[in-house]
């Protein structure tokens, strides 16, 4: 059983260990990072190494790994784009802003970073803004552009959703084939290769964007899949929380199925899938758009057990007064049990449970905006 969560902030990352008590049963054990902001955090299972990746600013994204539990930090490279690649035109941007020509590609930052299959060691997948899908053979000593998704005519046709250019932001690697990677893009749509990335096919079919005219509500290319997961168990079993609905496929990405009947909100960012059961799942509802705080400044986390058909709200712990926590779409994550979950807000809140969702406890604690949370 995982015995950390690791937590990625504006101002460090942070790491929690288990108390023996029940009414608080997290508590901070250390601080790395202290002030620089960190998009995320990863713990490969294969060899026990920390990842951390930091987006500091002028001074550009950087990527860590630690090899004894964060005593010492080893710097590695970054993904590069290749000269010659380049962005192009957003179609919304206006005359005088600089994204409304054709301009060079370069790293913004990295949004997810995942390992390779349990027979790659050294393997890992980095997914950028903007969106280009990276991968390295050693431990993130180097990188290379995958070239045959960069390179899709699609691309041209994906725009920023959330962020000024399109990005990558979660990549799912089939337990039973580490050449079966998928990945989803805001505002790119799903997509997935079977061959290591040789090839490509957009498996966005069923997915709605209510943002797009209604000609191209069901384009495969406009679609902004917020967050996307595979369940380990039975990988054929995916959940998405999209921009304006929750989608889940049962048939390896053939046809998602939207969920209609969803209380309080439908939007969200994050998503976890019970790690045994596919048909269960938790998300953080909001109010999209214009305001994107929870529904009735009440936070809570919805949760389903048979397949999006109905949704449980689960509230015991939460705040349910002047609550204004927005939840990213890294920030929500299930331990191996299923059992354990935990997420931290953009107030700088973090919530765990021990009886997956039944009851939430507060790390006493006010820390920094979260920007991503995991088990390790």
């Amino acid at each position: 059983m995982s015995s950390k969560i690791l937590v990625s902030t504006r101002k460090g990352l942070f790491t929690l260990a288990p108390t023996s008590d029940p009414a608080l049963p997290w508590h901070i054990a250390k601080v790395d990072f202290l002030g620089d902001p960190l998009n995320l955090a990863l713990r490969d299972p294969r060899d026990g190494a920390l990842y951390a990746v930091l987006n500091l600013g002028h001074f550009g994204t950087k990527l860590r790994r630690s090899d004894d539990e964060g005593a010492t930090w080893t710097e590695l490279a970054v993904p590069e784009f290749p000269e010659g690649c380049t962005l192009y035109a957003n179609g919304f941007a206006a005359p005088t802003d600089v994204r409304s020509k054709e301009r060079p590609a370069t790293l913004m930052e990295i949004w997810s970073l995942e390992p390779g299959g349990p027979d790659e060691s050294g393997v890992l997948w980095a997914g950028t803004i903007p969106g280009g899908l990276f991968r390295s053979d050693d431990r993130g000593a180097s990188w290379r552009l995958i070239r045959s998704l960069w390179d899709r005519p699609e691309r041209a046709k994906w725009f920023g959703g959330g962020k000024d250019e399109a990005g990558i932001h979660s990549i799912c690697v089939d337990p039973r084939d580490a050449r079966h990677v998928s990945v989803a893009i805001s505002c790119g749509g799903a997509w997935t290769s079977r061959d290591g990335g040789d090839t490509w096919t957009n498996v966005s079919q069923g997915m709605r964007a209510a943002y797009m005219p209604p000609d191209l509500a069901y384009d495969l290319d406009a679609q902004d899949p917020h967050r996307m997961v595979q369940c380990p168990s039975s990988p054929d079993h995916y959940w998405i929380q999209h921009h304006n609905g929750i989608f889940h496929t049962s048939n390896d990405c053939a046809l998602w199925e939207e969920s209609t009947d969803v209380a309080p909100a439908n939007f969200g960012f994050a998503v976890a899938v019970h790690p045994h059961d596919p048909k269960t799942a938790w998300f953080v509802p909001g109010v999209k758009d214009e305001r994107r705080v929870p529904v009735d400044a009440k936070l809570v986390v919805t949760r389903t057990s048979d397949g999006g058909r109905t949704f449980e709200t689960l509230a015991n712990g939460l705040p349910q007064d002047h609550a204004y926590d927005i939840v990213f779409r890294h920030a929500l994550a299930v331990d191996e049990t299923g059992e354990r979950l935990v997420f931290g807000s953009t107030t700088g809140g973090v919530w765990t449970t021990a009886d997956g969702g039944e009851h939430w406890h507060a790390l006493p604690a006010r820390l920094p905006p979260v920007y991503a949370v995991c088990f390790a």
